[in-house]
């Protein structure tokens, strides 16, 4: 039978080309290889940690991130030793290793983090007992920031051992807050990185700066826990300030341990003997005042004091008219005027209670000439104007008598060349804070209470520790009602399984089928 002319002839099969295919195959799998390599070198190198909780509870605070940038810690002669001695039963466990871990990873491993489970690691366990003579048997953590070595503790004349200086202890119930609710002691809180960063300057410094608070000058409650002045006590503590208390009447000078005065809610007025010996300490290199004013109880020499540096007290009360109805709680914004600001400017805040203004001589030419530079630092929001006749009937804005604005609401001083970096470090400095109710715990705002830890730190020159400090994490319920939890119960033991053991049965039937 003959082919037709039509019909495609197929051409011949080529052999099949086995080693061209195996190189091909191997040429594959090496460069997969080099790839997977590659990108583990850099996942390992180049990555970015996202906090996906809640509350950003695993998110270093940006002061604390600055502090572990800053000098104190990159040029320390030797890396921070921390020793978490942790049992992994510890409620805190998680959450502190991976707040420590994060301390690690900011620091750039200036920290030297390690951590023991007391149950699981006893020879370590037992070696650190004697190294540091701490009976572990509590949850804590130990921070040793010597730099010369020496002894780890010494013995005072009663015989009692005393730690290091650089050598600082954290036990696992200073890291929560405490309340007592029906009799019993309850954990409603977790303030970690507060207690964790203050330990830590702490150990670099070795000792806690002082400031002294003039008690002879003013009439505030410095016994209960509740009182204004316990709370600003607290606040410094966390910043590694120690108030202390003292008389100025009989002082020739400031002791020179102090690193700074503190001046809240002053009431009595100075004598001409001790302005001079206030003078004398203002008018040294370095010097530190925090002025917390109380409105309607100014002495008219500190007035005269705070107007020659070009920061006026003002006889008002800082008020607004809202739903015609005299508002006297005052809202005012963070402004730009001071690098320890700067995560500030622009946010809103609240005063509650009472709060004067300030009049602030910002570029003044007199005051330039003897390098006295003020700046504001809260200024009021729109609409609060500075009522001279508070408490009065038909409360209203009268422009020939009330204070008009701008208004701050508090206020910076600085004394010397703050524009030369030779000499910048030795500028005196002053903050003036006409509000002594935000100190109140039940009116406390964490802006404010920020705001006063940065202006402090930057009074002591520890600008990189000013900023938004952490925040302390609550506890939460969900109530719920008897038939709700019921229910659930129900969904838990009964529902789910059923359902699981349905959709079981259902497979094992189709693939049977």
């Amino acid at each position: 039978m003959s082919h037709s002319p039509s019909e495609p002839h197929e051409p011949p099969a080529r052999p099949l080309n086995r080693w061209g295919l195996g190189t091909l195959s191997l040429l594959q799998i090496v460069f997969l290889a080099a790839i997977l390599i590659a990108l583990n070198y850099l996942a390992a190198n180049h990555f970015t940690r996202i906090d996906l909780s809640r509350d950003r509870a695993y998110t270093l605070a940006p002061a604390t991130t600055r502090y572990l940038t800053s000098r104190a810690i990159t040029e320390h002669e030797k890396p921070i030793k921390w020793i978490m001695a942790f049992r992994r039963s510890s409620p805190f466990y998680e959450r502190v290793r991976a707040i420590a871990e994060e301390y690690v990873r900011k620091s750039h491993g200036k920290i030297d983090l390690e951590i023991v489970d007391p149950l699981r690691s006893s020879d370590r366990t037992q070696e650190i007992t004697a190294n540091y003579g701490l009976p572990l048997t509590k949850d804590l953590i130990v921070m040793d920031a010597r730099t010369k070595g020496g002894a780890v503790s010494t013995e005072d004349k009663d015989g009692n051992h005393i730690l290091h200086p650089n050598i600082k202890v954290i036990v696992a119930e200073d890291l929560a807050v405490y309340t007592a609710a029906d009799g019993q002691r309850k954990i409603t809180g977790f303030q970690g990185e507060d207690v964790l960063t203050a330990r830590l300057v702490e150990a670099i410094e070795g000792k806690a700066r002082k400031m002294v608070f003039l008690a002879d000058k003013s009439q505030m409650d410095a016994t209960s826990e509740d009182s204004p002045l316990s709370s600003l006590s607290k606040t410094l503590l966390f910043q590694n300030v120690e108030l202390k208390g003292i008389n100025l009447a009989g002082l020739s000078e400031i002791p020179t341990d102090a690193d700074g005065i503190a001046l809240v809610a002053p009431k009595y007025d100075f004598s001409d003997e001790e302005l001079a010996v206030l003078e004398q300490y203002w008018n040294h290199p370095k010097s530190a005042i925090l002025v917390l004013l109380k409105p309607g109880e100014i002495p008219p020499k500190l007035r005269t004091f705070l107007r020659s540096h070009g920061v006026t007290p003002r006889r008002d009360r800082v008020v607004s008219l809202t739903n015609d109805r005299i508002n006297s709680t005052a809202r005012g914004i963070f402004t730009y005027g001071v690098d320890f600001t700067k995560d500030f400017a622009g946010q809103a805040t609240i005063l509650e209670g009472a709060t004067s203004s300030l009049e602030v001589r910002e570029g003044a030419e007199d005051l330039m000439n003897r390098q006295i530079n003020p700046i504001g630092l809260i200024q009021a929001a729109e609409g609060f104007w500075g009522e001279t006749k508070f408490g009065g009937k038909d409360t209203a804005f009268d422009e020939r008598e009330d204070t008009k604005p701008p208004l701050y609401l508090a206020a910076s001083i600085t004394r010397g060349a703050t524009g030369d970096d030779q000499f910048a470090t030795q500028t005196s400095r002053m903050v003036v804070i006409a509000n002594t109710d935000f100190l109140d715990p039940s009116r406390q705002h964490a802006e404010n209470i920020d705001f006063l830890a940065s202006s402090v730190n930057w009074l002591m020159d520890r600008q990189s520790l000013a900023g938004i400090g952490p925040r302390s994490l609550g506890t939460y319920k969900m109530p719920l009602l008897e038939a709700q939890v019921s229910f659930i119960n129900r969904v838990n033991l009964f529902f789910l399984p059923a359902f699981l053991i349905l959709a079981g049965a259902i497979i094992w039937s189709s693939r049977r089928a």
